[in-house]
């Protein structure tokens, strides 16, 4: 096959595994910064240019695109939909699980476990947003943030107005989330490909903070689920629409409660902490999808 993995840096853990996955099962892999890419849309001919020069077909995509450049790399990547590339997670769902507030209306539609979670504009309904949520302590979240990245912990009634004042000033899109005391700093990341639970780590947030990504300094190991958390973490990944994710979720007194899904989750920690091959099987996913739609191309 002849894939497309669309990253702004192919030196990174995820792109580097993904490709020594590819061509080690004898596949061509080209790397395609998508900030880099211009397109021809029409009905006739669509087509996707590259540093002046038109792309041929691929396969398959990959897409590995940042949060920060969603609304283009999505659209580059619906350009590789329309030209009948399959793509691992296409452009709608990568919307979706960007977007914090919708995936969780989509979850809470379906009956999946969640945090109480609060939503609001106006400066009017700050205390019985706090309220919304079981008060103090809780967590004030970005909208589009990532990697932990605009989460804060409110202690106290006072500091949870400050932050949304704060949040509210900088026009930012917010969320006011329940804490749950129970996890004590901890979360598990379930890694998902099609119908499956791959991997899972448990992730334990540093010293003196309570945001667990290995990003932000948080320790990670081994650890299996129960049969509830594996539903849970497929049900997820499949309400977003999600071919692979990474579903992180808390394990809270009333049962396992999603926070979050992740539709480019970093392969670096969980494979270093399982041992586990996730790029090979991710790659192993597509052909098996190819196979399934086209055989001819397999």
């Amino acid at each position: 096959m002849k894939i497309a993995l669309l990253s702004r840096d192919g030196s990174l853990y995820s792109c580097r595994k993904l490709r020594e996955a590819a061509e080690l099962r004898h596949h061509r892999v080209d790397i395609i910064d998508p900030l880099s890419c211009y397109m021809n849309v029409n009905c006739d001919a669509p087509s996707i240019h590259y540093r002046g020069q038109q792309l041929a077909h691929y396969d398959a995509v990959i897409p590995r695109i940042g949060s920060a450049i969603t609304f283009f790399g999505t659209a580059v990547l619906r350009q590789f939909e329309i030209q009948g590339s399959f793509v691992l997670n296409d452009s709608a769902a990568i919307a979706r699980a960007r977007d914090k507030l919708h995936s969780l209306q989509l979850m809470a539609r379906q009956g999946i476990g969640l945090p109480v979670t609060g939503f609001a504009d106006s400066p009017d309904d700050t205390r019985d947003l706090i309220d919304m949520v079981g008060g103090a302590p809780l967590v004030v979240k970005l909208v589009e943030g990532t990697q932990g990245i605009g989460v804060v912990l409110a202690e106290t009634r006072q500091a949870a107005e400050s932050v949304i004042d704060a949040f509210r000033g900088l026009k930012a899109q917010f969320l006011v989330q329940e804490y749950i005391r129970e996890a004590r700093g901890k979360d598990i990341r379930c890694l998902v490909i099609g119908d499956r639970v791959v991997a899972t780590i448990e992730r334990q947030a540093k010293e003196g903070d309570f945001r667990s990504n290995l990003h932000r300094g948080g320790t990670a190991r081994h650890v299996a689920i129960t049969v509830k958390e594996r539903d849970v973490a497929i049900r997820a990944a499949k309400t977003l629409g999600l071919q692979v994710a990474g579903v992180d979720i808390l394990r809270a007194e009333r049962g396992p409660l999603v926070m979050e899904v992740n539709a480019s989750p970093g392969l670096e920690g969980i494979e270093t902490t399982t041992g586990i091959d996730i790029a090979g099987m991710m790659i192993a996913y597509i052909e098996q999808q190819q196979s399934v739609n086209s055989p001819a191309t397999a």
